[in-house]
């Protein structure tokens, strides 16, 4: 076995650099370019990469720079989207894509990171999307240089400057995801040989459905309602499903697992397996867990050289709520369970039916932890609650009974639900929070929003009007 030294840069920019030891197994862990008759030793296996499949992109940095040959097909998102009044649009920053692009159906799973230069900051927001002809989710990139205004592709990013969709589900048969695919958190980290490694956690989709015979018919539907996974395209889609179907037999969820995959620039992705047979990092519990259903949202954060945890959730059957459970490893890439940390709030609380997607930051600032959650009420509501921790383990408490972030009244755009929180902090001459989150309305559509804090105060969060 050998091993190799990596200093990792923290999620949100920092001059200090913490370093990461990565073991790996040369003799069975190899990475299979397409189109190369040759496999090469590399701590990963395989590869997915839309586009071309030249492993040379491999050694390139992260860059905000458009290829020019793909600039016919990028749009700005505007701030907010011109074509929707002030008051309905308030907070929304990222909307469908345009018509026929891979992502004109749906978008979410936003995983923002910021970027400081000599004289400029770079954002990079990687998040899921889906076209109006598939049924499966991929992964897109978006890249900003104020976290406000984002530049996308319709396509598939081809070249390292490029944007667009840069990950697609697995084609093995075998594997973990080949149903659909959401990014979950994104490690960025520095070494000798490159100047950049990403190492992308994410949720994996299969065929396989989800065992719904023990969870109540109230649950069910919620499990539907709340578009937990990926739904049987046959019915037609998740939301319009659900409204018809929701406790029905034919109401069909699929299982997730947690992924991951290397990249140098962000956009060309190759996978790593783990030690499961299908190729994800944890397998989902036994009968008798509470996390037997699925495993989702698998979000990293890097405690010490050795310590990395993951924070996912999972619907637990015999409590009837979704909650969040943590794992451990020393690599990244071998994990093991530590249980469940956090379940269902107090009867009529916002989060009465559990938490879920959560965004986990570790303080600079005497190293306590910050947890920004998705909660669900019992009629399936979704709000965004904070919670703290001293030691990010399992001593987890709840900042306040009111959620930081609800939806908006009748005739906003986010009216049905928000959640899938992503905290950035900014640390300028005064402290300040951003929260990215998901949005839904009733009518069904998506969108990604953003909310500032009130200086370093959590507990108070107000959406982005514009400048």
């Amino acid at each position: 076995m050998g091993s190799a030294i990596i200093p990792i840069h923290s999620s949100w920019h920092s001059t200090e650099i913490e370093t990461l030891k990565v073991h790996y197994f040369a003799t069975h862990q190899r990475v299979f370019f397409p189109n190369s008759k040759r496999s090469k030793l590399f701590p990963i296996k395989s590869s997915t990469r839309p586009g071309n499949g030249n492993s040379s992109a491999m050694k390139k940095d992260l860059a905000v720079e458009i290829d020019p040959d793909s600039a016919a097909d990028l749009h700005a998102t505007s701030t907010p989207n011109q074509a929707l009044s002030r008051r309905f649009s308030r907070g929304l920053v990222f909307n469908l894509g345009s018509k026929g692009s891979w992502d004109a159906a749906e978008v979410g799973s936003a995983v923002v990171k910021r970027f400081i230069g000599d004289d400029e900051e770079r954002w990079f927001m990687w998040y899921h999307g889906r076209s109006k002809r598939e049924s499966s989710d991929s992964i897109g990139l978006a890249v900003s240089s104020n976290g406000v205004q984002w530049t996308r592709g319709a396509k598939n990013a081809s070249s390292c400057g490029d944007v667009g969709c840069v990950m697609n589900c697995s084609e093995k048969w075998w594997a973990f995801d080949t149903k659909g695919i959401r990014p979950s958190e994104v490690v960025i980290m520095s070494s000798p040989m490159y100047s950049s490694v990403q190492w992308l956690y994410y949720t994996g989709y299969t065929s396989q459905e989800v065992d719904l015979s023990g969870v109540s018919y109230i649950q069910h539907g919620l499990l539907a309602v709340a578009d937990v996974v990926p739904r049987d395209p046959s019915y037609g889609s998740s939301r319009e499903h659900t409204s018809k179907t929701a406790g029905n037999q034919k109401d069909r969820i699929f299982k997730s697992f947690p992924g991951l995959a290397c990249s140098q620039d962000g956009r060309h992705w190759a996978r790593i397996e783990g030690d499961n047979h299908s190729g994800a990092l944890l397998d989902v519990g036994t009968d008798k867990d509470w996390d037997s259903l699925f495993i989702a949202a698998p979000k990293v954060v890097v405690h010490s050289s050795d310590d990395l945890r993951m924070y996912y959730y999972s619907f637990d059957a015999e409590n009837d709520h979704f909650a969040l459970g943590m794992a451990r490893s020393r690599d990244g890439i071998r994990w093991v369970k530590l249980g469940k940390i956090m379940g269902g709030g107090s009867v009529g609380s916002f989060d009465e039916l559990g938490v879920r997607n959560a965004s986990v930051v570790r303080s600079h600032q005497g190293g306590n932890y910050l947890m920004a959650y998705e909660g669900v009420a019992a009629d399936g509501r979704t709000s965004i609650g904070v919670a703290v921790s001293s030691d990010g383990l399992k001593n987890w408490k709840r900042v306040q009974e009111e959620p930081i972030l609800e939806p908006l009244e009748d005739d906003g755009w986010d009216n049905r639900g928000v959640g899938s929180p992503c905290l950035v902090h900014i640390r300028k001459k005064t402290d300040e929070w951003r929260l990215y989150y998901v949005g839904v309305g009733n009518d069904g559509r998506t969108g990604i929003g953003m909310a500032v804090s009130e200086g370093s105060d959590i507990t108070t969060f107000r959406r982005w009007e514009g400048i």
